[in-house]
Protein backbone atom coordinates (compact mmCIF):
# COMPACT_ATOMS: atom_id res chain seq x y z
CA UNK A 1 0.00 0.00 0.00
CA UNK A 2 1.31 3.44 -0.91
CA UNK A 3 2.19 5.69 2.02
CA UNK A 4 3.21 9.35 1.85
CA UNK A 5 3.52 12.17 4.35
CA UNK A 6 2.92 15.84 3.63
CA UNK A 7 5.10 18.03 5.82
CA UNK A 8 5.46 21.59 6.98
CA UNK A 9 8.92 23.02 7.58
CA UNK A 10 8.78 25.66 10.29
CA UNK A 11 11.10 28.60 10.85
CA UNK A 12 13.79 26.22 12.17
CA UNK A 13 13.57 24.07 9.04
CA UNK A 14 12.49 20.96 10.97
CA UNK A 15 9.77 19.04 9.19
CA UNK A 16 6.51 18.22 10.95
CA UNK A 17 3.87 15.92 9.46
CA UNK A 18 0.70 17.73 8.30
CA UNK A 19 -1.10 14.85 6.57
CA UNK A 20 -0.73 11.14 5.93
CA UNK A 21 -1.74 9.72 2.56
CA UNK A 22 -2.52 6.03 2.96
CA UNK A 23 -3.41 4.49 -0.37
CA UNK A 24 -6.18 6.75 -1.69
CA UNK A 25 -7.10 8.13 1.75
CA UNK A 26 -5.86 11.41 3.24
CA UNK A 27 -5.69 11.80 7.01
CA UNK A 28 -4.83 15.25 8.35
CA UNK A 29 -2.45 15.34 11.32
CA UNK A 30 -4.50 17.14 13.97
CA UNK A 31 -1.90 16.91 16.71
CA UNK A 32 1.67 15.72 17.20
CA UNK A 33 1.33 13.77 20.46
CA UNK A 34 5.02 12.93 20.79
CA UNK A 35 8.26 12.97 18.81
CA UNK A 36 11.64 11.43 19.40
CA UNK A 37 14.97 10.77 17.72
CA UNK A 38 16.71 7.48 17.10
CA UNK A 39 20.22 7.20 15.63
CA UNK A 40 18.93 6.82 12.04
CA UNK A 41 15.30 7.96 12.21
CA UNK A 42 12.91 10.58 13.55
CA UNK A 43 9.62 9.33 14.98
CA UNK A 44 6.27 11.10 15.34
CA UNK A 45 3.17 9.96 17.21
CA UNK A 46 0.26 11.63 15.43
CA UNK A 47 -3.47 11.95 16.13
CA UNK A 48 -5.24 11.84 12.78
CA UNK A 49 -8.39 13.64 11.67
CA UNK A 50 -10.07 10.21 11.74
CA UNK A 51 -9.41 10.04 15.51
CA UNK A 52 -6.88 7.23 15.13
CA UNK A 53 -3.28 7.24 16.37
CA UNK A 54 -0.29 6.71 14.06
CA UNK A 55 3.41 6.34 14.72
CA UNK A 56 5.45 7.22 11.67
CA UNK A 57 9.18 7.40 11.16
CA UNK A 58 11.32 9.37 8.78
CA UNK A 59 14.57 8.02 7.40
CA UNK A 60 16.32 11.29 6.53
CA UNK A 61 19.18 9.60 4.66
CA UNK A 62 16.75 7.86 2.28
CA UNK A 63 14.11 10.61 2.55
CA UNK A 64 11.50 7.94 3.18
CA UNK A 65 8.53 7.78 5.56
CA UNK A 66 7.15 4.58 7.06
CA UNK A 67 4.04 3.78 9.07
CA UNK A 68 5.31 1.80 12.06
CA UNK A 69 2.19 1.61 14.25
CA UNK A 70 -1.53 2.22 13.89
CA UNK A 71 -4.16 2.26 16.66
CA UNK A 72 -7.81 2.50 15.68
CA UNK A 73 -9.75 4.57 18.20
CA UNK A 74 -12.74 5.39 16.01
CA UNK A 75 -15.51 3.12 14.76
CA UNK A 76 -15.12 4.09 11.09
CA UNK A 77 -13.12 2.40 8.38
Amino acid sequence: MAFRVECYAGHRGAESPRALIIGERRVDALEILDRWLAPDHRYFKVKGSDGDIYIIRHDAAADRWELTMFQRTSGTI
